[in-house]
């Protein structure tokens, strides 16, 4: 493993050089306020139609249309969803200057051939691994969340510098930052969402609500159980892994996690999973996912609606009403 710290980062090359931010979403936000507190020139591409463009400028921001956004920027860094990134490359692409550096926190546009960048250009990769609202944080309390870092093409020969250095700007290098491949990011995070952080979860969640509310237990004890408790294990196994979770769990607990956790995540899961991460790597779930977004996502929102319409959320609405410390 190539782990860089700050102590491997020389700022210096972006000194006088413009960074342009396409997008203002979670991360589109952080990235650019960080790189403004940072000392950076920072713009932001945004459609003038759009809502964050009056978001933007209340955060005190220099937004442009993205064509002249990206004029004159020595990184030009993609922070727009996946599925918005092939267009948006081809709109802006006639306006980067030649030898700038194409940023992305996401290589799903890169790895898959959404986006097919100019030959002259630096593409590289910085992946936060956290949301926008945690990269913000913790840079404003002087942390950082930890980065991953690869070099998909090395135009200019100083790639993975500029990249490096564009970390340090967000706070990444604080934390650490990870040498890897566009392939790895890519796959391990789509896996991670799809089969564990995501997918698995919620529906493991759903599942065990539903089991106890069929057994006769009231939705509400179910909730607590289920969904609501989560939170307490996550932030223990977040903070020190499994050992500070069995540390801080009661025995009881602990024997159920070993003896009754195999039950549910058995071989038949784990076939499961391998099926998940094969459909990743030879390009069959974004295909879909491509062929989805292009249709409409009706399939997306139909499954959205179905989970929104779920009775947890109707219990879990009702319950966290009652707790507003939540909101904070």
């Amino acid at each position: 493993m190539q782990m860089y710290s700050e102590a491997d980062v020389d700022t210096a090359c972006l000194a006088d050089c413009q960074i342009t931010v396409l997008g203002y979403g979670s991360q589109g936000r952080a990235h650019a306020l960080n790189l403004v507190d940072s000392g950076f020139d920072v713009v932001v591409g945004l459609r003038s139609s759009g809502a964050s463009w009056a978001k933007a400028k209340a955060d005190g921001l220099n937004v442009k249309e993205p064509n002249e956004a990206v004029k004159g920027a020595a990184i030009v860094v993609f922070l727009t969803p996946d599925m918005v990134q092939k267009e948006l490359y081809a709109s802006v692409v006639d306006d980067i200057d030649k030898g700038a550096t194409l940023l992305f926190a996401h290589g799903f546009a890169i790895h898959y051939k959404q986006v097919q960048p100019r030959a002259d250009l630096n593409v590289a990769l910085i992946a936060p691994k956290g949301p926008g609202g945690l990269v913000r944080r913790q840079y404003k309390e002087g942390r950082g969340v930890p980065c991953l870092v690869a070099v998909h093409q090395d135009a200019t020969g100083d790639a993975l510098k500029i990249a490096l250095a564009y970390a340090a700007g967000i706070g990444g290098a604080r934390a650490g930052v990870i040498a890897t491949t566009f392939a790895e990011e890519t796959e391990t995070d789509l896996f991670g969402e799809q089969a564990v952080l995501c997918g698995g979860v919620t529906e493991m969640i759903v599942a065990g609500f539903e089991t106890l509310v069929e057994a006769g237990y009231q939705p509400e004890v179910a909730y607590y159980e289920v969904m609501h408790e989560l939170k307490l294990i996550v932030d223990l196994l977040h903070e020190g892994g499994l050992k500070k979770m069995h540390k801080f769990i009661s025995d009881t607990a602990a024997w159920g996690d070993m003896t009754s956790g195999p039950l549910v995540i058995d071989a038949t899961s784990r076939a499961a999973m391998k099926d998940i991460l094969k459909n990743i790597q030879d390009g069959t779930f974004a295909r879909n996912w491509i062929a989805e977004s292009d249709a409409g996502m009706p399939n997306f929102k139909r499954s959205m609606q179905a989970d929104l319409d779920h009775p947890i959320e109707k219990v879990g609405a009702d319950l966290r009403a009652r707790m507003d410390w939540l909101d904070d």
